[in-house]
């Protein structure tokens, strides 16, 4: 359906932090919560080259299917999201020397116009990363209520309560809202330009609630120490202080328990990308790797 060349479109984000931080081994298991388009998942793999006992999870289709050409076929490839894959991991018993997720939108699918999700191209009001849901952008533009769209755009967004209000009324009083064009138009006609793109916040807010991206990241931080080996590693990739904060809160709840603690903590700030991986690609500019062991 995409006729895109993945291997040239995804630049997976600090890479070379990303294997510093892991300190793959060769024979050691890995999964990937967000396998995306194998990026991360390819280099790790090339120096553990352990297909057997890996695992690659992504809730997006497209993304599954290149996986599935992309790597030997022994390698377990699930289709869903990471909050069932590791309920269903902890079932099984498994367990992984290695973790790693990537919470941020992958490059494919902020370019592809058909998906919906980038504010700088004319395309349908979707979002979704599992594009068998119920739930689309659409929905969210077109039928929520002027107050739920304001806290939406507030709590997800971080936008400031009275711009919030405003543009909801906007959005509301333009219905309906027929592609991400029309909707970026209807904000920017309320807009003044600044650093940040005037719909930036209100495109996050909205693909977060299409896909309970919260809510996800918040059931699954608790349940990872159960999926790593003693001594095991996990590397979380965040892009937005929500997601940022839920990893921070939590790495710092989960190692404060002294000898008891579940994990200890490897990066006690976050880690960011470099001038030379800016240069290269742009949209790391927002990413924070943070880092634990299992004790």
């Amino acid at each position: 359906m995409y006729n895109i060349d993945m291997e040239e479109l995804h630049i997976p984000v600090l890479l070379s932090e990303v294997l510093a931080g892991l300190k793959p081994r060769k024979g050691e298991s890995y999964l990937d919560l967000t396998a995306g388009y194998g990026g991360h998942a390819s280099k790790i793999l090339d120096v553990t080259q352990d297909y057997k006992d890996s695992v690659l999870i992504d809730r997006d289709e497209f993304a599954v299917n290149y996986l599935k050409q992309k790597f030997p076929r022994e390698i377990e490839i699930k289709n869903t999201d990471f909050y069932s894959a590791v309920l269903q991991l902890i079932e099984c018993g498994k367990t992984f020397d290695m973790i790693l997720a990537d919470f941020g939108v992958s490059s494919p699918q902020l370019d592809m116009e058909e998906r919906g999700f980038s504010f700088r191209a004319k395309g349908p009001l979707d979002m979704r990363m599992d594009q068998s849901q119920f739930l689309t952008a659409d929905r969210i533009v077109n039928s929520f209520g002027e107050m739920e769209l304001a806290e939406i755009f507030i709590k997800f967004g971080e936008e400031k309560p009275g711009r919030a209000k405003m543009l909801a009324r906007e959005i509301v009083h333009h219905r309906p809202v027929k592609s991400t064009e029309e909707l970026t138009d209807i904000i920017l006609s309320k807009s003044k330009y600044s650093k940040t793109h005037p719909a930036a916040r209100i495109f996050q807010a909205i693909r977060i609630v299409v896909n309970d991206e919260l809510g996800e990241i918040e059931k699954t931080l608790p349940l990872l120490p159960r999926l790593l080996n003693q001594g095991g590693r996990i590397g979380i990739i965040t892009f937005h202080s929500l997601e940022d904060r839920l990893v921070k809160d939590y790495f710092k709840e989960a190692s404060s328990f002294g000898e008891e603690s579940e994990i200890k903590i490897i990066n006690k700030k976050p880690i960011t990308a470099g001038n030379q991986e800016l240069v290269i690609n742009p949209r790391a500019r927002s990413a924070k790797l943070r880092l634990a062991q299992r004790n």
